[in-house]
C-alpha cells in the first residue's frame, strides 16, 4: 500500500467511525469528521498534510 491509499484509508475510518460515534455517543464526535474534512481542504490548497509527513516518518514509501 502506498502512502496515498494509506492516507485515504486512514481518513476514511476516522471520518467513518466519528460519524457512527457522533449518531451513537455524543454529537460532538462530528467535530472529528469535521476537523479531517478541513485538513483534507487545507492540504489540497497547500500541498502539505500532516498526517503524510507522519506517515513518511514511520516509512511509508511513497
Amino acid at each position: 500500500m502506498n502512502l496515498n491509499e494509506m492516507l485515504r484509508l486512514i481518513a476514511g475510518v476516522v471520518v467513518l467511525g466519528a460519524v457512527v460515534l457522533g449518531a451513537t455517543v455524543h454529537p460532538y464526535w462530528n467535530y472529528v469528521a469535521a476537523f479531517v474534512a478541513v485538513n483534507l481542504i487545507q492540504s489540497a490548497f497547500t500541498g502539505w498534510c500532516p498526517m503524510m509527513a507522519l506517515l513518511r516518518k514511520l516509512g511509508v514509501q511513497g
